[in-house]
């Protein structure tokens, strides 16, 4: 298992994303696409973890996904799974703290740090749009970046240069909602604006690290995947009755779907971009991916 698990960290571009950046540069690259990230396990990739290269494929994923943009955004909308409200929020101080929204880890990772500035403007905005297709949505001047948020962006965008907004999920939990939601913030891609989902394709915490939930991941991924990739009217129709298909549930427990719900923001947002799986990894027995829209994608 662990040669299939990690055989792509001896393999030149080993998520494709040369190809991904070759057909940006030919498509419309005032457009930036959208991204659903998985973002590990708390502060996983900075510690020591056992097996020690357990993180290390996701790790690789993050450091080379901004490779394949036609050139750098001008701010980032970040949906983390790690913030829910009744009424979505966007972050709108200038300068967001971090909250370590994670414990039981070594003292050291409640030490790191991600500077980046915050965009009150660009937030306004968020809230402006979303009130023309009747969601209500407010601006949250004393909320930081959870951990959802600067963990990765700690591999991605390392320098912590470009402002960054976060956008709370509806703890309804409706993924129509949250498609909606997507939907309404998609012409902030044409504005240089990159929209990334932060969570997890399979996310139950029951079923880390049991073999039991090998088939169980993998089935639901191909099942995603194949959604993902699918015509994008079909794709949403889909993403809204992701919990009849099999294993869905074992996969995303009822009520605990929130590392879903990012995916079905950024979908939305893709309106009718095509989507791609651009990562996957076996990791603590179960099978995680990474999807990209629009950007060329073929």
């Amino acid at each position: 298992m662990d040669n299939i698990v990690h055989i792509w960290n001896n393999v030149k571009d080993p998520f494709n994303l040369t190809k991904i950046s070759m057909n940006i540069a030919t498509a419309n690259s005032s457009t930036l696409p959208t991204w659903f990230i998985p973002h590990g396990a708390g502060p996983c990739f900075f510690m020591d973890w056992n097996p020690p290269k357990t993180w290390d494929a996701m790790a690789q994923y993050l450091r080379q996904l901004p490779n394949s943009l036609p050139r750098m955004p001008k701010a980032i909308v970040m949906v983390s799974a790690h913030w829910l409200e009744p009424v979505i929020r966007i972050t709108s101080h200038p300068r967001p703290n971090l909250i370590y929204d994670y414990s039981g880890f070594p003292k050291h990772t409640y030490d790191l740090q991600y500077p980046a500035p915050g965009d009150p403007t660009l937030a306004r905005k968020i809230v402006d749009l979303l009130a023309q297709q009747g969601i209500t949505a407010e601006e949250d001047p004393q909320r930081g970046f959870d951990h959802g948020m600067f963990i990765p962006m700690m591999l991605m965008f390392p320098e912590a240069d470009i402002p960054v907004v976060q956008l709370s999920l509806n703890s309804n939990l409706d993924p129509q909602t949250h498609l909606e939601i997507g939907k309404a913030l998609a012409s902030l891609r044409d504005e240089g604006i990159l929209m990334i989902g932060s969570g997890m394709s399979f996310h139950n915490m029951r079923g880390y690290g049991k073999p039991s939930f090998t088939p169980i991941s993998l089935e639901f991924d191909k099942w995603l995947t194949q959604t993902i990739e699918s015509d994008p009217d079909i794709r949403n129709k889909e993403l809204i009755n992701w919990g009849t298909v099999p294993f869905a549930n074992q996969c995303h427990p009822p009520h605990e779907e929130e590392h879903l719900l990012p995916l079905m923001v950024v979908a939305g947002a893709a309106m009718h971009d095509q989507g791609a799986k651009v990562f996957t990894d076996c990791v603590l027995e179960t099978w995680i991916s990474g999807f990209t829209f629009g950007g060329g994608i073929d």
